[in-house]
């Protein structure tokens, strides 16, 4: 099942078919793929609720979904790793992501249609995989005993130059090294880092194969960018991705910041 994330379709000079034909349609930032909890945005929400949203686009356990972002730049693709890093965390394994997204596939002639599908609602059932998503108490233990912590964002916010709104403070993790989530997808040609490209960038930052380390970003958006490739493309299993990231780190005044 082919499962369109692009935001505002309608608003953009695609003429009269810019959908995909038989997708369906979950715009990443309206459909509900993330929520504020605590006070926290961008966060998965609860899992009947996602599990819900699943099961109303006629998606069920035995579908293969196959996420297509717009594909424009790493930031784009990031909604497609996000969403792609959810249905891991619920348990669904059968699931890609379309590289290159609605440029490649248009590029390519692929059919659009006048509106996207309309399928059945169906059940979803979750399997809650919590070793993907690391929490606070897992970096405070990580900063404890080592475990690599790795900023996805664009350097200027690494180096606390640059700040986002989600953040109180700027900064970073004290001992996270950086790998701009940038660095893993080319906007000129709307391709994804191949493996030697990821491997050379993850031995840059210190990783070694199979070594448990963090992703965090400011809303776990980025991050998943970063987690996808180590994760799902270098097959490293103890990749993990902090939901809640900097946005919700920096929320306690106590909680060191680098």
């Amino acid at each position: 099942m082919l499962l369109d994330i692009r935001d505002n379709v309608e608003k953009t000079d695609l003429g009269d078919k810019p959908y995909i034909a038989n997708a369906v349609i979950a715009p990443y930032e309206t459909a509900g793929w993330r929520t504020k909890v605590d006070g926290v945005p961008g966060q998965v929400p609860p899992v009947d609720q996602i599990s819900a949203l699943i099961g109303k686009l006629g998606i069920s356990n035995d579908d293969h979904v196959i996420i297509v972002p717009w594909g424009t730049d790493s930031s784009d693709f990031g909604t497609a790793t996000r969403v792609y890093w959810t249905f891991k965390y619920l348990g669904d394994d059968n699931v890609s992501i379309l590289d290159g997204g609605w440029r490649q596939y248009d590029a390519a002639g692929g059919a659009r249609a006048v509106a996207p599908a309309s399928p059945a609602p169906v059940t979803f059932v979750a399997h809650v995989q919590p070793q993907l998503r690391a929490t606070t108490q897992d970096v405070q233990q990580a900063l404890k005993d080592g475990t690599p912590l790795v900023d996805a964002r664009p350097t200027a916010q690494y180096e606390g130059k640059v700040k986002s709104p989600a953040d109180r403070v700027a900064g970073t993790l004290p001992g996270a090294k950086s790998l701009p989530n940038s660095e893993l997808y080319s906007a000129k040609y709307a391709r994804f880092a191949k493996p030697e490209t990821i491997a050379a960038l993850a031995q840059k930052v210190g990783l070694k194969s199979g070594e448990k380390n963090i992703e965090f970003c400011n809303t776990g958006h980025l991050a998943t960018v970063d987690w996808f490739a180590f994760h799902e493309i270098l097959g490293d299993k103890n990749a993990t991705m902090y939901d809640g990231s900097m946005s919700e780190w920096t929320r306690d005044p106590s909680h060191p910041v680098q």
